[in-house]
């Protein structure tokens, strides 16, 4: 399943007890069609408030199925207009949505100028941020392999190791910047911790010899804040197939 949906009314992709999540909006509406309990598995776990241009999912079913295409358009009909079904394929018996991945990319969205058509899916950075300081720092990104002080604390992962491939800020206009990162994988709130840390070195709060011993820290709390999850993106999963 390819989809996309916009976070804000969201508690995250991932099911939870007493709240919304897209997951669970969208196996309760498969279960609807399908009539009988169905679990999705996503290729992440954006947190609350992430948007995704292009999330995959997969799910397992052993009774037939409408067409792909009448499968699409019922689920749109049920999820509500924060989440659109691109598509439907069938595909191996072992296809893993989120094992299978080999890299996901994320964008970050900033404006240096009040705007009342950009704030929703963008931040508005409120000082001169130095991009050309902020790619030097992001340059570094690709030279390391432990995440560790860009890492949510007290999660279930065993290792925040981590292969950045691609990291850089990147013009869009005169006044729109995007963050473009690419990893094999990313842990939960790393994309934000980094664009806040990277930020800090926009605006002279830190220099890039104090980004770098950020890193060397290993700790959270040495690094920058989270930034807002609205002008976060996933924006492509790949696979070998």
């Amino acid at each position: 399943m390819k989809l996309a949906y916009r976070g804000a009314n969201f508690h995250g992709w991932q099911s939870q007890p007493n709240a919304v999540s897209v997951q669970s909006t969208i196996e309760d509406a498969l279960t609807t069609i399908v009539r009988t309990p169905i679990k999705i598995t996503g290729a992440g776990r954006t947190d609350t408030g992430v948007n995704a241009r292009m999330m995959i999912a997969h799910f397992d079913v052993k009774q037939p199925l409408p067409s792909p295409d009448g499968l699409v358009k019922a689920l749109n009909s049920l999820v509500g207009k924060d989440i659109t079904i691109y598509s439907i394929d069938q595909v191996h018996d072992d296809a893993h949505a989120r094992f299978d991945a080999t890299s996901r990319t994320y964008h970050y969205y900033i404006h240096t100028e009040k705007s009342p058509f950009l704030y929703p899916l963008s931040w508005q950075a409120p000082v001169n941020l130095n991009f050309e300081r902020m790619n030097k720092a992001a340059e570094i990104l690709l030279k390391i392999d432990d995440f560790t002080s860009f890492a949510k604390l007290h999660t279930d992962v065993k290792t925040n190791i981590c292969n950045v491939t691609y990291a850089k800020w990147e013009q869009i206009n005169e006044n729109q910047w995007m963050f473009v990162i690419t990893a094999d994988r990313f842990l939960r709130n790393m994309v934000r911790a980094v664009v806040g840390t990277l930020v800090d070195v926009g605006r002279g709060k830190i220099t890039l010899q104090q980004f770098m011993d950020i890193i060397s820290a290993k700790d959270r709390c040495a690094a920058g804040t989270s930034m807002p999850a609205h002008a976060l993106f996933l924006w492509e999963v790949t696979y070998p197939y």
